[in-house]
């Protein structure tokens, strides 16, 4: 497993900024994402106190986990220096901008890494124009081939 993408966020959002985070987990976690069990439907980020969280962030629990095994869902807190932390918070504060998860990877030291975005929500016309877009790519690329 190298990475895990959110592939809904870059079709409902114009991602402006993106910022990577480290994640606090439980050994559990750990091993299921390694498994790659991990689902960011309905998944967001929020700032709570000068400490940015995560919610709805499903880790499917371990298979040979035991009684001490973790919650699928539970809010888990993203690990960023404070000046990153300053930006989004400015960001947030203008209209139509949320905070959500982009893709979930292991880094050189094979630490969890997840990266952000500071996105705006795209309306319904700018979905067909990129989804055009994206036709027309492709057969351009049939093409050259």
């Amino acid at each position: 497993m190298t990475e895990i993408k959110n592939r809904s966020a870059y079709h409902e959002y114009f991602i402006d900024a993106k910022y990577e985070a480290g994640i606090v987990l439980l050994g559990t976690e750990v091993k299921s994402i390694r498994n790659g069990k991990v689902s960011f439907n309905d998944s967001y980020c929020q700032l709570h106190q000068g400490e940015v969280w995560i919610k709805s962030l499903h880790i499917a629990e371990y298979s040979h986990g035991n009684i001490n095994n973790h919650d699928a869902v539970r809010d888990r807190k993203l690990l960023l220096r404070k000046k990153e932390i300053k930006k989004i918070e400015s960001g947030l504060k203008e209209k139509g901008y949320t905070l959500i998860p982009l893709r979930m990877y292991f880094n050189e030291k094979s630490l969890v890494k997840i990266e952000i975005g500071l996105a705006k929500g795209k309306k319904l016309h700018d979905k067909r124009e990129s989804i055009k877009q994206k036709d027309t790519e492709r057969e351009m690329k049939r093409y050259l081939k």
